[in-house]
């Protein structure tokens, strides 16, 4: 893209939004389906680190951009030479004209935000969760039914005002806690930090999420030492990948009596499978 006195010069680095994947249905049956992509992309601004932002990839020049002035990090376009991304390295380079020098005191007070799109450190947790050993739990497919059935009737804050996600912790069909927030990676660290403070094993556990199973979700749940990740939404494309790695039974797209297996599925007893 050409550049001009006021616009910086871009890449044009967007990716495909959606990946195929084979899974089996409530049915046991095999099927293809599309998810949606997700990559980790680190921005530098003049060679400094700043943030990991988890990304769908398709449009990352103008997401460093928004980041950079949603976050007060730069005021006006002009200061930008050029943002140049380079998926083979996952990194995003801003080059400003005057070598900003204020990016101390700049990134001393950066708030991570508690949306769905919250950097992450992703380099260091990944080598983190490559020697989790998860426990290959068994599920019944008709004890999955029972316990979305329950979890349904849990949502009181979701119910009375929207807005919110939850997480709950289930042993079997009995929901040891349960926390709604407006992330579910909130609700998902709120339910770790009670964890710990009850001593609480989660290697015979499954975790339920009503957001989409992303790959910070994963790692979360593998530190939380969770075999099991149920959701009610999707699943993103390294969010499979990741799970594929530690081993992680992945159902997603979780409602009623539908779901899908991503990932383990020769886990799962199709005991009560709906009627063709």
């Amino acid at each position: 893209m050409q550049q001009t006195a006021s616009r910086p010069l871009l890449s044009d680095a967007g990716l495909s939004p959606v990946h195929p994947a084979t899974v089996r249905d409530e049915n046991g049956a095999t099927r293809e389906v599309s998810i949606a992509g997700e990559h980790p992309l680190t921005l530098y601004v003049d060679k400094r680190e700043v943030v990991t932002l988890m990304t769908l990839g398709t449009h990352p020049e103008a997401l460093v951009l928004g980041f950079l002035r949603n976050q007060a990090l730069i005021e006006e376009l002009a200061e930008l030479v050029s943002v140049q991304v380079d998926w083979e390295v996952e990194a995003a380079a801003v080059t400003t004209r005057d070598g900003r020098d204020d990016w101390d005191a700049k990134l001393e007070k950066r708030t991570v935000t508690s949306g769905c799109g919250q950097g992450t450190q992703f380099g260091n947790l990944m080598q983190r969760i490559e020697s989790i050993d998860l426990p290959k739990v068994p599920v019944r497919q008709s004890l999955l039914y029972e316990l979305l059935g329950i979890l349904s009737k849990e949502n009181a804050i979701y119910k009375a005002a929207g807005a919110v996600h939850a997480c709950a912790l289930c042993r079997g069909t009995e929901v040891l806690y349960f926390v709604e927030d407006v992330g579910r990676h909130n609700a998902l660290d709120a339910i770790a930090g009670q964890m710990w403070l009850d001593g609480v094993d989660g290697g015979d556990c499954i975790l339920y999420t009503t957001g989409r199973v992303t790959s910070e979700m994963v790692i979360k749940a593998t530190q939380m030492g969770v075999p099991i990740l149920l959701s009610r939404s999707g699943m993103t494309h390294m969010g499979l990948e990741l799970g594929r790695k530690v081993d992680m039974l992945l159902v997603a797209r979780a409602k009623g009596r539908h779901f899908l297996v991503f990932h383990g599925a020769e886990r799962i007893d199709f005991d009560a499978a709906p009627a063709a």
